[in-house]
């Protein structure tokens, strides 16, 4: 067994970095504090998904080894009581602490409130799987694999909340949608990777490697393309026609907006 210093470094570090490395992208700096916050509700709601991973063991047909179950089986539990279960946890976190946050006046706000949300949760599911084990190598491969994973469908549910905040006065029916979609696709993504894993099967732990290397380049692509967008967009659309705003002036329509501060007052 690896001495425990080394254990918890090994698992903690991967998280540390990434964490880093989408906060410095962003250029107008969050509040440390809500930061932290987030993180904790990360861990929070790993803890949740723990508990209800607890009580579903006393139910006679969900308590199933994965390994005796049929592919169909495999499936669904990957999707549904895994994918599912996890993203929407960790989702209530980052809409209801950080989409709804006063201090979200950026678009690449929510894709950092979305990774410190799942780091946070990769950090307790880090600690209690390399900790008991007390081997490097879970950590090493979780590092390369589970981490950034939680990370890169964090990525995506930011993207779809920022769209959705971007609609939010333009258009009601396309900001829902994105919402929807900020749970749909870090799901389906989720699922995926657990599916290809859970099955057993030699030719999906091929697509497995694929799959990841694919994962990881879209959502290093959408992280980089939302990191420059520098723009407030509280009054990005005019409330009235669904124009784009020069200040608080609609020059399509002609109507002058209320600012956020007078709407707040």
């Amino acid at each position: 067994m690896a001495p425990l210093s080394i254990l918890v470094l090994v698992a903690i570090l991967p998280i540390i970095l990434i964490c880093l490395y989408v906060y410095n992208k962003d250029r107008d700096k969050e509040p440390t504090k809500l930061l932290v916050k987030l993180f904790f509700l990360g861990i929070l709601s790993c803890s949740i998904v723990l508990a209800f991973s607890f009580l579903t063991s006393f139910i006679p047909f969900l308590r199933k080894d994965v390994n005796d179950m049929s592919l169909i089986g495999v499936l669904i539990y990957s999707f549904v009581e895994v994918a599912l279960v996890e993203e929407f946890v960790k989702w209530i976190m980052v809409y209801n602490f950080g989409y709804k946050s006063k201090h979200f006046d950026q678009l690449y706000d929510i894709v950092v409130y979305s990774v410190f949300v799942s780091l946070g949760f990769a950090f307790l599911e880090n600690i209690l799987y390399v900790l008991p084990q007390g081997l490097i190598r879970v950590g090493v491969v979780r590092a390369f694999l589970a981490v950034p994973g939680h990370a890169s469908n964090a990525i995506f549910m930011g993207y779809f909340l920022s769209l959705a905040r971007i609609y939010k006065n333009k258009d009601e029916k396309i900001s829902k949608r994105n919402i929807f979609l900020s749970i749909l696709v870090p799901t389906i993504l989720h699922g995926i990777y657990d599916f290809c894993l859970f099955a057993s099967i030699p030719i999906l732990v091929i697509i497995f490697f694929f799959f990841v290397m694919v994962l990881y380049a879209f959502a290093l692509s959408k992280l980089n393309t939302i990191s420059k967008e520098f723009i407030r967009e509280d009054n990005l659309f005019c409330k009235n026609c669904g124009a784009l705003l020069e200040g608080n002036f609609c020059p399509k329509c002609g109507m002058m907006q209320q600012s956020i501060e007078d709407e707040k007052n």
